[in-house]
C-alpha cells in the first residue's frame, strides 16, 4: 500500500533543491486508461522516470447505465494497487491522482474512489470539469511559457476548453464533446455536426476574443496530429509543439472524418483503440477550428498530468525557462564536467553579435549539451548529437529551434554538413539561420578543444573581433595549450565569421 497518500486538492511548492530532487508520481484516471507518470525530480522542464498505461475502459457504457463498466472497474483497480506498489519501490515523495469525466459522472464514482483509498491508500481526487480544464491549461504552461490561446483538452467522455495567456489560466468551459458522448451520432455526419456545433456555440461564449493559437490536448488529438505528419511528409517525429496551419488542417480533418478505423491504422504506428475515435475527434476538430478561427494550431504532449506537477512548483521555479532548465538537467546527469557549458555560452557570447534574443537562448542550450554524448563512440558524435535533438523529450523549444541546437551540436564535431543526410529537417531553417549554427558549433569545439570542458578553462583565454580580425589571447599560464589543433580550430571559426585568425601568447 501506498503509505505517504495525501490529499490532491492541497498540493504543496517545492522550495528546497534537496526536495526537487526527489520523485513524484501522477495517476491519471481516464475514461479510457489509467495511467501511472514518475518524474525524476520536481524541476521546471519535467523528466519522465517512469510511465505506464493501462486500458481499463472505465467509462465504457457509463451513458446507458450510468456506472462504471464492471470489467473496467476491476482492471483499474487491479492496476492501482500495481501502481501504488511501484510507487513505494521507486521512493516516490509525493503521489497526486486524479479522475477525470467518466468517475465524475459515473453513480459508483465516488464509491470507487472509496475502495481505492481503502485498499492501496491511493487518494483520488474527481476532478470537476472546471478543474480539468484549469489543470490542462496549467500543463500547457510548464511547456510552453509563453502560451497565449485556448486549451483544448479532448478526453474519452469530454472535451475542456480553457484561455492562457501571461502565465495564467483564464476562462474555461466543460463540453460532453468526447468520443464516448459522440458515438451514437457517428453514422449521421448532419446530426454529428449539428450535436457538435451545439456546444462549440456555448464553448465560445464562455471563452469570447480572438485566438493567436489553439493548443490540442490529449491522446486524440495526438494521434490526429501523428496522422497529420504522415500525410504531410513532415520530417520530425515529434508531436509536441508541432503546428499545423488550420486553412490546411480543416481539409485534413474532413479526410480523416471520412476514413474508416483499419484505414487510419494501416497509415500510422497510432494505436487500434485510437485509430477507432480518431474519425469523431477529426469532426469535432474540424468544428473547432471554425468556432474558434485561431491563427494557428499545435500539438501539446503536455496537460493534465503535467498540470499536475505545475501545481507542486514553486513561483520561482515556474519563472524558469524550461528548455534552459532540461539541458541544465542533462548536463548535470551526462556531461563530464557538470557546469562547464555556462562558462562556455558566456566564452562564445562575443562571437554570436548579430544574433536575435531566441537564437541566444537557443545558443545557451547547446552550451549546456555540448558535451552529453561524450560517451558516443567518436566517430558518431556528431550524428548521435543531432538526432537526440530530434526525438528528445524537451519544453520551450518549437521544431525550428530544435533544429538550430541540433546543428549546432553537429558542428561541435565535424565542419561540413554534407554527410548529414537530414535536408527535410534543415529545411525548417533558414540559410541564414543554418550558418548562425553552424558559427556557435565551430566556436563550441574551439572552446571545448582548448580547455578540455574544465572548468575555468576558459577563464584566461578571451577571444573577441578586433577589426577584420579573430584575435584569441592566451595567458601565460596557457602558453603550452596554444598547439596546432587550437590554432586549426581558431582558423574554422574565423572563417565562418568571414575574419583572420590570430593568436597571441601573453609573455611570463
Amino acid at each position: 500500500m501506498f503509505r505517504r497518500a495525501r490529499s490532491f486538492a492541497a498540493p504543496k511548492a517545492i522550495e528546497t533543491d534537496a526536495t526537487a530532487h526527489r520523485r513524484i508520481a501522477v495517476i491519471d484516471v481516464g475514461s479510457n486508461s489509467v495511467r501511472l507518470v514518475v518524474y525524476d525530480g520536481i524541476a521546471r522542464s519535467p523528466s519522465y522516470f517512469f510511465n505506464e498505461k493501462v486500458l481499463c475502459g472505465l467509462g465504457r457504457g457509463v451513458l446507458d447505465t450510468g456506472r462504471l463498466h464492471p470489467e473496467g472497474r476491476a482492471r483499474a483497480l487491479a492496476a492501482l494497487r500495481r501502481f501504488s506498489i511501484l510507487a513505494e519501490r521507486m521512493q516516490v515523495l509525493t503521489l497526486e491522482a486524479v479522475a477525470t469525466a467518466a468517475v465524475r459522472e459515473a453513480e459508483d464514482g465516488a464509491a470507487f474512489c472509496a475502495e481505492v483509498l481503502e485498499t492501496t491508500g491511493i487518494r483520488i481526487r474527481i476532478a470537476s470539469g472546471d478543474d480539468e480544464a484549469r489543470i490542462a491549461a496549467e500543463g500547457v504552461l510548464l511547456g510552453w511559457p509563453e502560451a497565449d490561446g485556448v486549451v483544448a483538452d479532448m478526453g474519452g467522455a469530454s472535451m475542456e476548453l480553457a484561455r492562457v495567456g501571461n502565465g495564467m489560466v483564464g476562462q474555461r468551459i466543460t463540453t460532453p464533446l468526447g468520443p464516448l458522448h459522440l458515438r451514437d451520432r457517428a453514422g449521421d455526419t448532419q446530426a454529428l455536426r449539428a450535436l457538435i456545433d451545439e456546444h462549440l456555440t456555448r464553448a465560445r461564449e464562455a471563452v469570447p476574443g480572438p485566438v493567436r493559437n489553439l493548443y490540442l490536448v490529449g491522446g486524440s488529438w495526438r494521434a490526429l496530429g501523428r496522422v497529420h505528419m504522415v500525410r504531410s511528409d513532415y520530417p520530425i517525429h515529434v508531436l509536441h509543439e508541432y503546428g499545423m496551419d488550420p486553412v490546411d488542417l480543416a481539409a485534413q480533418t474532413r479526410w480523416m472524418a471520412r476514413q474508416t478505423p483499419e484505414a487510419l491504422d494501416e497509415m500510422s504506428d497510432i494505436s487500434s483503440a485510437r485509430a477507432e475515435v480518431l474519425p469523431l475527434a477529426a469532426a469535432v476538430l474540424e468544428r473547432l477550428v471554425q468556432a474558434f478561427a485561431p491563427e494557428k494550431v499545435s500539438v501539446s504532449a503536455y496537460g493534465l498530468r503535467e498540470g499536475l506537477l505545475w501545481e507542486h512548483l514553486s513561483p520561482g521555479i515556474r519563472a524558469l525557462d524550461p528548455l534552459i532548465e532540461a539541458c541544465r538537467f542533462r548536463e548535470r546527469r551526462r556531461a563530464r564536467f557538470p557546469g562547464f557549458g555556462t562558462e562556455l555560452f558566456e566564452w562564445v557570447r562575443p562571437l554570436l553579435d548579430g544574433f536575435p534574443a531566441e537564437s541566444l537562448r537557443l545558443a545557451e542550450a547547446a552550451c549546456m549539451l555540448h558535451d552529453v554524448n561524450w560517451r558516443a563512440h567518436p566517430d558518431y558524435r556528431a550524428h548521435v548529437g543531432f538526432e537526440t535533438l530530434m526525438r528528445a523529450s524537451l519544453g520551450g523549444v518549437d521544431h525550428p529551434g530544435r533544429v538550430f541546437i541540433g546543428l549546432a551540436l553537429f558542428h561541435r564535431y565535424k565542419s561540413s554538413r554534407k554527410k548529414l543526410g537530414a535536408d527535410a529537417m534543415l529545411g525548417l531553417l533558414s540559410p541564414e539561420r543554418q550558418d548562425e549554427a553552424e558559427r556557435l558549433g565551430r566556436a563550441m569545439r574551439l572552446g571545448a578543444m582548448l580547455s578540455g570542458s574544465t572548468p575555468g578553462g576558459l577563464s584566461g583565454a578571451p577571444i573577441a573581433r578586433v577589426g577584420d580580425r579573430l584575435v584569441l589571447a592566451l595567458g601565460a599560464d596557457m602558453a603550452d595549450l596554444a598547439g596546432e589543433v587550437v590554432s586549426k580550430r581558431l582558423a574554422s571559426v574565423a572563417k565562418s565569421l568571414g575574419l583572420t585568425a590570430e593568436l597571441t601568447v601573453a609573455e611570463d
